[in-house]
């Protein structure tokens, strides 16, 4: 009889379980029947849910366009610097002219170091409740944290035209409480996708729920600028999309369930199919430690936290800062702005399934170890924005080019989603969600530094050389981050996520092997 030990997914403890080949390839042949199962349509959901929460985070960064009176902000500009005329990119500002057509004249003058807090408020609510979100998750179940949370952004987003008529504080205070909603999303997504997810689809699966941010990122750009120059204005966009929210919310905590177990009317067959895939034991709820000091002297951990923190800094200033770029530097419509800002995340949602794809089969190979694989798409995912980002700081007025070159980096991004993204799930099974709110949490909090520190160096006149400082520095970051992740990363299971009970049992084989 041949014998494989599993491990638990549920509540991370490792249950040998000796079954012969026979009944696994039976069982993996079964399974395989029905093409959509039970864990597809958590996957599915899980992914929406991604999708709405970066539809929620980044609709701003279209409607701060259509909300600013940029050719008001330009005047005082040139009278702060009395400068009497700006002409770059074939485009002249002065007092006596407007900026471009009438559809940038927004009601609010906000200089861009303003505009640069209004986008980022939402982040600093967003990082408050990642690790409380990943702690409690564990221990009291992910799929209200993760459905109510998502609730409230989805409806205080329908609250933002409201609170930008009633002033500036006020919008600030929405968009808060919107991020501390969002907060709970991916420490949850990724502590459901341990429950739910066989090792073996891991990587795919895990692709395809975190492509969701592209997704809706797609959908958002374009659909949020069709919306601002529509006859409702841009409060549309907030009305829109904050009411699909909370459609998705409703649903979601109908629908999906913590666990297989929880689950009493999927397919027994597809039941069996992860338990035994993740060892998972019924009945028991005991919870491990968690050991603190272990995942702080982890390097494979710094590894992963480093990468994402480089990912988030270089994604934020993108995500937040393109429209602003298309429109002051390229000199784009609020239309087409839209449309070609999400261009990047097109190109990026559809390398990262296709990428997936490919990390699974190269799991299957025995010259791939994990470690290699998530190096080399990491390395994919972050080098080349880095080089693409450098390029474009020095391509000037040419708009083509630049589109061109930021859809090739933001593109080649999505190779992160196989790479540091699911590296959780590889070194700590029983800790993943965990790892991921602090993770998370610290990448975030350098993410909202970006559009801060790109408002503060393109405050005033807008220019070609101020924005290549922006690129430049989003480039290096990029690629220390990334090489550092090279060096020191790991896709085996750690010794310190090893419960008690595994560690015992090896020992006594070890004394009766001699």
């Amino acid at each position: 009889m041949n014998g494989s030990t599993v491990t638990n997914g549920n509540n991370g403890y490792q249950n040998t379980q000796y079954t012969t080949v026979f009944e696994h390839d039976s069982l993996q042949q079964r399974k395989q029947k029905g093409w959509f199962g039970t864990r597809h349509f958590v996957t599915l959901m899980l992914s929406l849910g991604m999708a709405n929460a970066y539809v929620m985070r980044t609709n701003m960064s279209v409607a701060i366009v259509a909300m600013v009176n940029h050719t008001a902000i330009a005047i005082d500009d040139a009278a702060a610097t009395d400068n009497v005329a700006v002409s770059e990119c074939g485009v002249t500002i002065d007092k006596n002219s407007s900026l471009t057509s009438p559809e940038a004249d927004g009601q609010f003058v906000w200089q861009t170091d303003i505009q640069a807090y209004v986008l980022s408020a939402f982040f600093y609510g967003y990082v408050l409740t990642q690790i409380p979100a990943g702690i409690l998750g564990k221990k009291y179940g992910n799929i209200r944290f993760l459905g109510i949370g998502m609730l409230i952004n989805s409806v205080f987003g329908l609250l933002v035209p409201i609170a930008a008529e009633m002033g500036l504080g006020w919008l600030l205070t929405v968009r808060f409480i919107q991020g501390l909603g969002e907060g709970p999303i991916v420490p949850c997504s990724h502590a459901l996708l341990a429950k739910w997810i066989p090792p073996n689809e891991r990587s795919r699966m895990g692709s395809f729920v975190y492509a969701g941010a592209q997704l809706g990122t797609v959908i958002s750009l374009p659909l949020s600028g069709l919306l601002s120059v529509s006859q409702w204005g841009w409060p549309a966009i907030f009305y829109v999309f904050g009411a699909v929210g909370t459609v998705w919310c409703i649903t979601f905590l109908i629908f999906v369930k913590e666990d297989p177990e929880s689950h009493l009317t999927m397919d027994p067959v597809e039941r069996e199919y992860i338990q035994k895939s993740l060892g998972t034991i019924v009945g028991n709820t005991k919870t491990p430690p968690t050991p603190w000091l272990d995942i702080a002297k982890s390097l494979p951990f710094w590894a992963i936290l480093l990468a994402h923190m480089g990912y988030n800094y270089g994604y934020e200033t993108l995500m937040t800062e393109l429209p602003t770029y298309m429109k002051q530097v390229l000199h784009f419509s609020i239309k087409d702005n839209g449309f070609l800002s999400a261009l990047p995340y097109l190109a990026m949602w559809i390398f990262s399934i296709m990428v997936s794809q490919i990390a699974d089969w190269m799991l299957t190979k025995t010259y791939f170890s994990s470690t290699l694989v998530r190096k080399i798409l990491n390395s994919i995912g972050q080098f080349g924005p880095a080089i693409a980002l450098f390029i474009a700081a020095f391509t000037g007025c040419d708009k083509w080019v630049t589109v061109t070159l930021l859809t090739i980096g933001v593109g080649l991004n999505g190779g992160t989603n196989s790479g540091f993204r699911v590296n959780h799930l590889d070194i700590s099974p029983q800790f993943a969600g965990i790892l991921m709110s602090f993770t998370n949490c610290m990448a975030n909090i350098v993410g909202l530094m970006a559009p801060i520190y790109a408002g503060f160096m393109i405050k005033g006149t807008p220019s070609v050389e101020k924005w290549r400082i922006v690129f430049i520095t989003a480039s290096g970051v990029y690629a220390f981050c990334c090489t550092f992740y090279l060096l020191f990363a790991s896709g085996e299971r750690q010794p310190w996520d090893k419960p008690q009970e595994e560690d015992k049992e090896q020992k006594e084989q070890k004394e009766r092997m001699v």
